[in-house]
């Protein structure tokens, strides 16, 4: 009876290389998972930037030719 029988040096490193994407599979799968729980996209909302100079303009922060200028730039990037 042979304990410890993989063959030869590739079988251990097969193995080896096996374990480490099953892991890294793992760790993504629960990555996303998580990121889908949690409702991140991972994706940045331009629109998020507009609206709150629209709330700055209407507190009376900023004035019209700040908020033109402010806005041209947020829409040219």
């Amino acid at each position: 009876m042979m304990w410890n029988s993989y063959g030869s040096g590739w079988g251990m490193a097969m193995m080896f290389f096996s374990n480490l994407i099953f892991l890294a599979l793992l760790i993504g799968g629960g990555y996303l998972v998580y990121r889908a729980v949690r409702g991140d996209t991972g994706t940045a909302r331009p629109d998020r930037a507009e609206q709150l100079l629209g709330e700055r303009y209407a507190r009376g922060e900023i004035d019209e030719d700040e908020y033109q200028r402010r806005l041209g730039v947020l829409q040219h990037r």
